[in-house]
């Protein structure tokens, strides 16, 4: 039977950690039991591990070449092996499979963390022995005494299977895409590869680990989904990396990219697209040095890293998305939620940050084997030694006391200037914060009232006003909103003195309350407007112009000589749509960067009488 792994790879530690790997020369049935009840038990929640047969080992590294083993052993080893496995209660038995390696012949046990957790293996081979508890501690396998924390955190701890190793009752087995497993298997170079034309696809999904279950109830467990599921986002709502780059200071004006599938491949294309469209690289000429110095303002491996310690990190339990706000002067990377006990921001300032428990120690094996991530806790080394080599500030790593959230913050290399773009495009360019007072009498839009009334009963976040009005995929529409009842001080925010936080809500101000009072609330108009049209003299002249030809708001605010005031436009033109004077060019598409605006004809009418 071969495995879903590298077996050079494996043996050299480049993609298992080495305290997860044993070696054994040859047979010694005792010593082997104690350790495949060690690597099923699986306290820290690493993946159980793998004991190589036919190596031997000094100070937990292999001695090459190997000694090997005979034809004959291994296979009289694979039979003796399950009638030891039947020692441990409950019986587990690991995944057995002679390799050929440097000529020899070895036997390599897979020993994953086990589902009925925990597990006892007799102290001793002899007849009536009393069982114990064993796990892994670094790379030694002990027996946890009775009584002590060690045997109260294995009943804690390892009787939890962690959410990506479960099997998931609302999928089938169908649901598992044999062309995402071929490519996988090709990638990292595995025996099993060769073979996936001559095991039946139940057969290979078990041998992968991938499924688990009788013949009868044969299901995909939770990391198969994620990683061999072309819409993993159909299972786990939150399986997705949203980059967003705010084109100003303020956050008001920014554009959005959405990165679905296989969460390996949403990774690498999300790395991608950051590499050709954030990335860039600065040369400068020092004088008297004869070679030119070269930095980004982003170095690469600080952003693969950092991206994909989110993806392995972060749980698939939580509908969140791994956010990636690319603003003027960083990038923040977060995800939900923080780290498990003891971490915390005091331990996150430490040079190594190193964990005794793993939320996905599936989804880290394999893109381990991707060589998509290391792990060995050397994440937040590396992101620090990469920053520092670019000649960048440190990087930040942060959590709360509830430990809800990760946030990582790379900042902009110093010599490099922060570029944001002036003009975004029509459809994204929201409008520009107003300090001085509101001259002039106020009015509103029926869905600015909608959200005043919204607001005035307690602080709301952007996403909880989009979900009780029901607009809940249209976050740009809703902030361009909000930016406009903040300039008329309708708005404030809770956390002013910090606009960008995630954590930030909107409240009603007093001007809010009084504009309030003064004004009906209604829904959207979708009926004829009633009664007489009245216009002010700046409405007139937009109807005069959208008069001739269609015009986007871009162009009405240059033809009025008012290209600074993008938000003061859209709320004209939003009263005009309301009174049914104007109506859009692509009604289906109303956020639309190609969106104009035309006169109706109830606006000709309203024009003609001069009302």
């Amino acid at each position: 039977m071969a495995l879903p792994v590298n077996i050079q790879d494996l043996i050299s530690g480049r993609t298992v950690e080495c305290e997860r790997i044993e070696f054994k020369a040859g047979w010694n049935p005792e010593d082997l039991v104690h350790s495949i009840c060690a690597f099923a038990n699986d306290i820290n929640n690493w993946g159980g591990g793998y004991i190589i047969l036919g190596i031997e080992e000094k100070k937990g590294r292999p001695l090459l070449p190997p000694v090997g083993l005979e034809h004959e052993q291994a296979d009289a080893m694979q039979k003796k092996l399950v009638h030891l496995c039947h020692r441990i209660t409950p019986p587990y038995f690991p995944v057995a499979a002679p390799c050929e390696f440097q000529g020899k012949t070895i036997l390599v046990l897979w020993v994953p963390g086990g589902e009925t957790r925990p597990y006892k293996a007799p102290v001793s081979l002899a007849r009536n022995s009393p069982s114990a508890y064993y796990v892994r501690h670094f790379s030694s396998t002990i027996k946890v005494r009775d009584g002590s924390a060690e045997e109260r955190q294995l009943y804690q701890l390892a009787a939890k299977v962690p959410f990506d190793d479960r099997i998931n009752h609302q999928a089938e087995l169908e649901d598992l895409n044999l062309t995402l497993i071929r490519a996988f298997l090709k990638e990292i170079g595995s025996e099993l590869h060769a073979a996936v034309e001559n095991i039946p696809f139940r057969e290979l999904c078990r041998q992968m680990q991938i499924a688990r279950g009788p013949d009868e109830y044969l299901k995909p467990v939770n990391v198969g989904l994620l990683l061999f599921n072309e819409q993993p986002d159909r299972f786990f709502r939150g399986a997705r990396i949203e980059v967003i780059e705010y084109q100003d200071k303020v956050g008001d004006r920014f554009t959005e990219k959405i990165f679905t599938g296989p969460i390996h491949v949403q990774l690498r294309s999300a790395l991608q697209y950051l590499k050709n469209n954030v990335v860039k690289e600065q040369v400068q000429k020092i004088p008297d040095r004869p070679e030119a110095v070269r930095f980004f303002n982003y170095p690469s491996v600080a952003l693969e890293e950092a991206l994909a310690n989110a993806v392995y990190h972060r749980s698939y339990e939580h509908q969140s998305t791994i956010e990636v706000n690319v603003r003027n002067d960083c990038i923040e990377i977060l995800s939900f939620p923080g780290p498990f006990p003891p971490i915390d921001n005091k331990a996150l300032k430490k040079s190594r940050v190193v964990s005794r428990d793993y939320r996905n120690r599936r989804i880290g094996d394999f893109l381990k084997e991707m060589h998509l991530t290391e792990g060995r806790s050397t994440g937040i080394p590396k992101i620090r030694q990469a920053m520092k080599r670019n000649g960048s500030p440190l990087p930040v790593f942060e959590t709360d006391k509830d430990r809800i959230y990760f946030l990582t913050i790379l900042k902009i290399h110093p010599l490099f200037p922060a570029n944001m773009k002036e003009d975004a495009p029509a459809g994204e360019q929201v409008g520009e914060q107003v300090e001085g007072p509101v001259e002039g009498p106020v009015t509103l839009t029926s869905i600015e009232k909608q959200v005043l009334v919204a607001c005035s009963q307690a602080p709301l976040s952007a996403k909880e006003i989009s979900g009780r009005l029901g607009l809940s995929g249209k976050p740009g529409y809703i902030k361009r909103i909000l930016v406009n009842l903040r300039e008329r001080r309708c708005l404030e925010f809770t956390l002013s003195e910090r606009p960008l936080s995630r954590l930030q809500k909107y409240r009603m101000t007093d001007e809010g309350l009084r504009i309030l009072r003064h004004e009906p609330v209604e829904g959207p108009v979708e009926g004829p407007v009633k009664g007489p049209v009245t216009l002010t003299s700046i409405e007139k002249q937009v109807l005069v112009l959208c008069s001739q030809a269609p015009l986007s708001a871009k162009e009405i605010s240059g033809r009025l000589g008012l290209a600074g005031k993008p938000g003061y436009i859209k709320r004209i033109l939003a009263n005009l749509r309301e009174k049914r004077c104007i109506e859009f060019t692509l009604s289906e598409k109303p956020l639309s960067r190609l969106q104009k605006y035309r006169m109706t004809d109830r606006g000709r009418k309203t024009l003609a009488k001069g009302s």
